[in-house]
């Protein structure tokens, strides 16, 4: 079963910069479409971001548009969100999944596997 492992969460000021980074210790993600999605307290589950399983589509909810990237480095098994800009509403637990079945596209529906979370506060 795919285990995903995410890092990089922490405190930052407003306007700050933080890189996300997702993982996999034993399967190859290179099969796997990956979301970002994260869940502040109080709030339901959202998705940020998500990648096609060769970094050629992306896609962004309106509220990073312009201040998140998401990217892929196959060969190092990982997929990274850099965040800048960052505001204190971006604060929330932060989770990347995968979705096996998609093909050249990328979704924020129906994950078949997820991590369990980086933590990302937003404060001064």
């Amino acid at each position: 079963q795919l285990q995903l492992v995410e890092s990089g969460g922490g405190l930052v000021q407003p306007g700050g910069s933080l890189r996300l980074s997702c993982t996999a210790s034993e399967f190859t993600l290179v099969r796997y479409a990956i979301g970002w999605f994260r869940q502040a307290p109080g709030k339901e589950r959202e998705g940020v971001s998500c990648i096609s399983r060769h970094g050629g589509i992306t896609e962004y909810t309106d509220d990073v548009k312009g201040r998140f990237t998401i990217s892929r480095d196959n060969a190092k098994n990982t997929v990274y969100l850099q965040m800048n800009s960052l505001k204190p509403e971006d604060t929330a637990d932060y989770y990347c999944a995968a979705a096996g079945d998609v093909i050249a596209a990328c979704r924020f529906n129906n994950m078949d596997y997820w991590g369990k979370g980086t933590p990302v506060t937003v404060s001064s």
